[in-house]
């Protein structure tokens, strides 16, 4: 994800997340610290061939510990792999950072998203009560031991 990137970004943010969208800023706050020697996050886009971004993706990497801070696909892609995609993206870019955990919080009403992380290896280990705001939904707290175990295997899944 660049700077060029972000109209499209949080279009499809705005899109998916009506009630708890992140804005412009906080995207940019996020890839501001991705691209130098010392960069703690990653961040990557899906493209259609004419330009569309149908989904993004990105994660905290700092002192052994991955933190997936937004995923998305855009609804016209849901079932198509592409959210699996880029998870193993974010997955690998912890293995790169030799993160020995991932986690993540997931809407507790999200099955769907939760389902994908299940499939990857995450367990549950907690909740954040009142997490997203301003709807006061609750996030489930996940966990994924060693990011790089089976990765080569579940990208073939």
């Amino acid at each position: 994800m660049r700077w060029w990137d972000l109209d499209r970004v949080v279009a499809l943010e705005g899109a998916l997340f009506p009630d708890d969208a992140w804005s412009r800023g906080m995207f940019w706050s996020e890839i501001a610290d991705a691209r130098h020697p010392a960069a703690t996050r990653t961040y990557v886009v899906a493209e259609t061939p004419d330009g569309r971004i149908v989904g993004y993706a990105g994660l905290a990497a700092v002192a052994g510990t991955g933190d997936v801070q937004t995923i998305a696909v855009a609804r016209d892609h849901w079932g198509t792999g592409l959210g699996s995609r880029l998870l193993i993206a974010l997955l690998r870019a912890a293995t790169a950072a030799e993160c020995h955990e991932v986690l993540l919080e997931v809407r507790v009403d999200n099955a769907r998203a939760q389902r994908l992380y299940q499939r990857f290896g995450f367990e549950p280990i907690g909740i954040r009560k009142g997490y997203y705001q301003p709807g006061n939904v609750n996030a489930l707290v996940m966990r994924r031991a060693d990011p790089a175990q089976n990765l080569a295997e579940e990208f073939h899944a």
